[in-house]
């Protein structure tokens, strides 16, 4: 049985009369344009849970699972939370929700912003402080970027949390562009066709970790948290660094969307359509074994070798 038909019909219209709406989204703006910016997220959020199985179902204790929402003060993470808690709030999202913001001790990071902003929202919410930047400093040398060792870093606590607050997913803010530029620095620096996926298992098998936003676009998360007025903090730590290869990623993908407009979501699209007998990867498709069927019917061959699409 699918979730669409166990659950309420998350198309609905969403009225906010003042008994019907989460904290978080008090106050929001009543033009029709942040209406439909508001629905088409939530849609799209809800789309993806569905689509790539973020519901754990049929748990053996019968306990509902417990999510671990990252939250770094960025417009995407502040997005995610909102979006969650408007589906969690409305009937729509069988979970439990903890807010996590990792302090990891940023010279001049803000570290009231947060806790004072969940705390007026309502959310609960966990904070953690842990001076990662001294070891990114220490370890990186002169000129190279802080981000993969900051990643690391910053996964193992969150991993770490999650644990120790009984939760089974790591849930994370990227959103449809991350996962475009990272297929894209993939693709031009690691070599191979791979990108952030919606849902996988960490390495110790243990955790889940989702990335609800997948079919988000950066765009609207950007106007979301700014016509909500959330307060965002800005990373210092790696936005402070020029030439990253994603920011020469992002300026490329800028300059195709501005030339043929539509053209992420079409990439995007593709990601989702892969043809693994029109690739070259022998893990994938058995091309040693592909053997000629003269005079056979094409609906009785195998999927991978029925009809051809064709390329152009």
């Amino acid at each position: 049985m699918t979730l669409t038909k166990t659950l309420p019909n998350w198309t609905e219209p969403m009225f906010d009369e003042a008994e019907d709406i989460h904290p978080l989204f008090a106050g929001a703006p009543a033009t029709t344009e942040f209406r439909k910016l508001r629905k088409r997220i939530v849609r799209y959020t809800r789309e993806a849970i569905e689509q790539y199985g973020m519901i754990e179902r049929d748990r053996a204790d019968g306990t509902r699972p417990k999510w671990l929402v990252c939250l770094s003060g960025g417009k995407d993470s502040y997005t995610l939370l909102a979006v969650l808690h408007e589906l969690q709030w409305r009937g729509l999202l069988p979970v439990d929700l903890l807010a996590c913001n990792l302090d990891q001790g940023q010279p001049g990071f803000p570290a009231t912003v947060l806790p004072e902003f969940l705390q007026k929202m309502g959310v609960p919410h966990r904070i953690e402080y842990q001076d990662t930047y001294s070891i990114v400093v220490d370890k990186v040398p002169q000129g190279r970027t802080f981000c993969a060792l900051c990643s690391r870093l910053r996964r193992g606590n969150l991993y770490r949390i999650a644990r120790e607050e009984g939760c089974s997913a790591v849930v994370l803010g990227h959103h449809r562009d991350d996962i475009l530029e990272t297929f894209f620095m993939n693709l031009f620096h690691g070599g191979r066709l791979a990108t952030m996926p919606p849902k996988l298992v960490n390495e110790e098998g243990d955790l889940f970790v989702y990335r609800p936003l997948a079919h988000v676009a950066e765009a609207d998360c950007e106007k979301f948290a700014r016509a909500m007025n959330y307060p965002i903090i800005p990373c210092d730590l790696c936005g402070s660094q020029d030439g990253l290869q994603r920011q020469q990623v992002k300026q490329i993908l800028d300059g195709w969307e501005k030339n043929s407009p539509g053209r992420r979501q079409v990439m995007f699209r593709a990601l989702m359509n892969a043809r693994p007998s029109h690739l070259l990867d022998p893990k994938l498709f058995d091309f040693a074994g592909l053997e000629r069927r003269l005079g056979a019917d094409p609906a009785d061959l195998p999927a991978d070798q029925g009809e051809v699409p064709i390329l152009r």
